[in-house]
């Protein structure tokens, strides 16, 4: 439970069984005000060190969200398309929060076929081109049905006409040969690690570990409201320490 039941985003997200009433926050606040990019375009984007973990927005942002996804996930597709991933898209260009984003294909085992394995590859190779933001929205926005499989090679590269500069013969290939199959492997092991002894199969999709601290299930609904997920990036900007101490 949150500790005292004061920290205002929180006691929103949780309305109807904290009955705290309405927030103290502004509406429409935004979770970041201070100088920042253009567009999402622009973001900076890299592969961390790991060798496993896409690193999307400022480096030097007061606050990191960690987000577990697997593209062919319906539940990540809620998120990214009306959810709270468009109020972390906007604190990103705000300059204010960064993204860790570690891909899991381990709907493939699950339901058949390969189609995140070959996602997952796919957005490596548009990292590869600077293009990761842009095709990582683009491939949720067309998300086939989670049991056809139809993150096809032909439809990957289809969607990827939707971007810009994306395709090419770098591109092209890499999408064809699995050029990165050793990153999809390592990415889907080190989604299995963040579960720990508790969850040896990963901690489900999507899951958020903000500054550090996860999501827990209890409020595992503010991901899925915008003004929500907006108004906690904001708090969490606004009090960092706050959201160290509050229990989940």
């Amino acid at each position: 439970m949150v500790r005292g039941g004061r920290w205002a985003v929180l006691c929103v997200a949780m309305l109807t069984l904290a009955g705290c009433g309405q927030a103290e926050y502004g509406a429409g606040s935004g979770a970041g005000s201070g100088a920042g990019f253009e567009s999402a375009q622009e973001l900076p984007e890299k592969l961390g060190k790991d060798g496993t973990t896409i690193l999307v927005g400022d480096p030097d942002a007061r606050v990191t969200v960690r987000l577990y996804e697997d593209l062919r996930c319906p539940v990540c597709e809620e998120f990214e398309t009306t959810g709270g991933a468009r109020a972390l898209r906007k604190a990103m260009i705000d300059g204010q929060v960064k993204t860790e984003y570690t891909l899991a294909s381990f709907l493939d085992d699950r339901v058949g076929g390969s189609g995140s394995k070959k996602a997952a590859n796919a957005l490596r190779a548009a990292l590869g081109e600077g293009r990761f933001v842009e095709y990582h929205e683009v491939l949720f926005a067309n998300q086939p049905e989670e049991s056809v499989d139809g993150y096809t090679t032909a439809n990957l590269l289809e969607l990827a006409d939707e971007v810009e500069g994306l395709r090419g013969p770098a591109f092209d290939t890499a999408v064809k040969t699995m050029k990165y199959r050793t990153f999809v492997t390592a990415s889907e092991k080190a989604y299995e690690r963040a579960g720990g002894a508790e969850e040896p199969e990963g901690p489900g999709t999507p899951t958020a570990v903000i500054n550090g601290k996860r999501i827990t299930v209890e409020y595992y609904g503010m991901l899925f409201d915008n003004k929500i997920f907006d108004a906690l990036l904001q708090q969490i900007y606004d009090t960092p320490g706050s959201w160290k101490n509050t229990r989940l």
